[in-house]
């Protein structure tokens, strides 16, 4: 997918290794705390990822088990994703499992900051062998963790990881129709762009409309405004939770119709 100017590959995304100096900062009881709450699912979650990808328990099983035996959590850790980034999104670990169990040929992603999300989304890319990412950023800083304006764009990424990955700058609305026009469809959308309602709105419904059958459409902080209830009942779909969080994260797929 050529997004002309603007967009660099994941692969030549500026890497500034810090993990000895904050490896040295967190105790080996902070780390196994951190660790644990990265890969802490819900029942109703796992339930949720079920019916939107079509994946079996058994397959989720199999998913949580790789995570469990990955040191994608470590390499996380020593990249500077401690507990604050964990509290601001809890559901890392979901994005691997509903991605690895969607299989997704096209995914988006706006509001790419340290790369969180994008790690997660890539590792199971990775481990799926099949599919890109697309993120566009940086996205905002306000209302984010202490320190993060202090990470690099895509710091969280491990390198290896990166060949599935292009980073798209310039976090404008035109920017994003760009990666849209330019995508065949998309498999799976992330918003993840701040609170802004007008920008949640306009993300949610432009996405929506480039989604294949099987496409999910995720929003995540869906209480920092009305728009991800509204665009639920505008699809005739009460507003749909992936995980209760906090911040809460809402999933809605477009198979078999809205809200099922």
């Amino acid at each position: 997918m050529d997004l002309g100017t603007g967009s660099i590959s994941g692969q030549a995304v500026p890497y500034v290794d810090r993990s000895q100096r904050r490896h040295s900062l967190v105790s080996p009881a902070a780390r196994r705390a951190i660790r644990q709450r990265m890969l802490l699912f819900r029942q109703a979650a796992l339930d949720r990822i079920q019916a939107l990808t079509g994946a079996s328990a058994s397959e989720l099983q199999r998913f949580r088990r790789e995570l469990r035996e990955s040191d994608l959590p470590d390499q996380l850790l020593e990249r500077g994703a401690g507990m604050a980034f964990t509290h601001e999104l809890p559901q890392g670990a979901l994005l691997y499992l509903i991605v690895r169990g969607q299989r997704p040929a096209v995914v988006v992603e706006t509001g790419v900051r340290p790369g969180y999300s994008t790690a997660w989304i890539l590792a199971a890319l990775d481990a799926n062998g099949t599919g890109e990412l697309t993120s566009l950023g940086p996205g905002p800083t306000a209302g984010r963790s202490v320190g993060v304006e202090e990470v690099a764009v895509g710091q969280f990424v491990p390198p290896p990881l990166r060949s599935r990955w292009t980073l798209a700058l310039g976090n404008t609305e035109d920017r994003l129709r760009e990666i849209l026009a330019a995508s065949r469809s998309v498999d799976l959308f992330f918003y993840d762009n701040g609170p802004v309602a007008a920008r949640a709105r306009f993300e949610l419904h432009a996405a929506w409309e480039r989604l294949t059958p099987r496409g999910i459409l995720l929003s995540h902080h869906i209480d920092a405004s009305p728009a991800w209830e509204s665009f639920c009942r505008s699809q005739g779909s009460p507003p749909q939770v992936l995980d209760p969080g906090p911040p809460p994260m809402g999933a809605l797929a477009l198979r078999g119709g809205a809200g099922r």
